[in-house]
C-alpha cells in the first residue's frame, strides 16, 4: 500500500483521515503540532500517543526530512549555506540569512529549474522534478533544527521557478501559515519569479498578502530574450501589466530584481528605459550583482556602473537599493553548490 506524505496534509484533510480510524476530533491537531511546530522526524517522537496508534501512523503514512550533507558558514556576515538531500537523493540548496528583524530562510522549489536562464548556475542540469510542499516546509525546519533558533520570514528564491511548481508551493503557503502550525505571516513571505504571467494571475486571485518579486533583468525584450527564455512567450509589457494588475488587486507592492551584468544591461541607457518603463508604479528594484558562474561568459558589472545606474534610476523616482551581498565568501546564491557537488 502507497504510503501518505502527512506533512504535506493540511489539517482538514488530516482530521478526515484520522476520523475514519476511529480516532477523536482533537487527535489530528495533536499530530499537526508534532510535524508542524515540535518539527519531528518520526512517529515514535510522538510521545503522548499511544505505542498503537503511533503503529497505525507508521503502516499509513510517512514523514518527508530532508538531510543537510554540507554547510558553509560566511566569515563575512555569518549568513549558512546548505546543501540537502531529498528522500530520493536530489540535492536541493538553501540559505540562512540573519537580518536585525529575524532570521530568513531561502528556500528551493523545485531540484533543478527548467527557465534556462543564461546566468543562473540553477538552470545548468535543467529540472529534474518538483519539491513538494512537506520538503519545502523542512528546508526550513532542517534550519531550525540545526540552529536552534526561529525562522521568522521565507524567501521562495532558491533552485527552481516556484510558479512552475505552482500548486504544491500553494499549498506549502497555507501550511506554513497554519495557526496550528508554524504559522508564519504571508508578509514574511517574498516569492520570486521569473515571469509566468499567467500563474501571476492566478496567485493574484489568491490574495495570499505575500510580497511577490519579479526577476526583470533587463528594459526590453530585445535584451530579455537573449538572457530570459521565458520572454519569448511572455513579452516585458506583458509582464509588467500583470504586475500593475497584481498591485490594483491585492494592494502589494511589486519588487523587481535587477541582475546587473557587465556589457549586458548595466548601461545609462538601459536604465533610463528601465524608469521609463516603471514609470508610476507601486513598485521597488533591488539591483544585483551578477554571480560569477564559470560555465557561464557573463560577469559582475562595476561598483561605479552599479552606483550609476541606481543613480539614474532614483533620479526618475523610482525607488532603487542594491542588494548588500550576504555570504560573498561562500557563493550563497542558490545554485552552484549543488552544480558542483552533481559535477564532482
Amino acid at each position: 500500500m502507497k504510503k501518505t506524505d502527512i506533512k504535506s496534509l493540511t489539517l482538514g484533510e488530516l482530521s478526515v483521515l484520522l476520523g475514519e480510524l476511529g480516532q477523536p476530533v482533537f487527535r489530528a491537531r495533536q499530530i499537526y503540532k508534532w510535524l508542524h511546530q515540535k518539527m519531528v522526524c518520526s512517529f515514535d517522537e510522538m510521545s503522548d500517543l499511544s505505542l498503537n496508534l503511533r503503529e497505525q501512523l507508521k503502516e499509513l503514512f510517512y514523514i518527508n526530512a530532508v538531510s543537510i550533507q554540507r554547510k558553509l558558514v560566511s566569515k563575512l556576515d555569518g549568513t549558512t549555506k546548505y546543501l540537502m538531500k531529498l528522500s530520493d537523493g536530489q540535492l536541493i540548496e538553501a540559505v540562512l540569512m540573519r537580518y536585525k528583524y529575524g532570521n530568513s530562510v531561502c528556500i528551493s522549489t523545485q531540484a533543478g529549474c527548467r527557465m534556462g536562464c543564461k546566468f543562473c548556475a540553477s538552470t545548468l542540469r535543467g529540472r529534474e522534478r518538483n519539491l513538494l510542499p512537506s520538503e519545502m516546509l523542512d528546508e526550513i525546519m532542517a534550519v531550525a533544527r540545526d540552529t536552534g533558533e526561529r525562522v521568522s520570514h521565507a524567501v521562495l528564491m532558491g533552485i527552481g521557478e516556484p510558479l512552475d511548481n505552482y500548486d504544491n508551493v500553494v499549498r506549502f503557503l497555507e501550511l506554513l501559515s497554519s495557526p496550528d502550525g508554524m504559522n508564519m505571516s504571508l508578509r514574511h513571505v517574498s516569492l520570486s519569479t521569473c515571469g509566468l504571467v499567467d500563474r501571476i494571475y492566478d496567485l493574484m486571485e489568491l490574495n495570499l498578502g505575500l510580497t511577490l518579486s519579479i526577476s526583470l533583468h533587463a528594459p526590453n525584450d530585445e535584451i530579455r530574450s537573449r538572457i530570459m527564455p521565458v520572454n519569448r512567450k511572455w513579452k516585458v509589457d506583458e509582464l509588467l501589466d500583470a504586475c500593475r494588475r497584481y498591485f490594483d488587486k491585492t494592494g502589494r507592492r511589486i519588487s523587481f530584481e535587477y541582475t546587473l551584468i557587465d556589457g549586458v544591461n548595466d548601461s545609462e541607457r538601459c536604465a533610463r528605459e528601465l524608469a521609463s518603463k516603471l514609470r508610476g508604479m507601486n513598485c521597488h528594484v533591488n539591483l544585483i550583482p551578477v554571480n560569477n558562474v564559470r560555465e557561464t561568459a557573463f560577469r559582475k558589472s562595476s561598483q561605479l556602473s552599479i552606483r550609476q545606474f541606481q543613480e539614474v534610476l532614483t533620479k526618475q523616482k523610482i525607488n532603487a537599493t542594491i542588494r548588500r551581498e550576504l555570504g560573498a565568501d561562500i557563493n550563497a546564491a542558490c545554485g552552484q553548490l549543488r552544480y558542483e557537488q552533481a559535477e564532482s
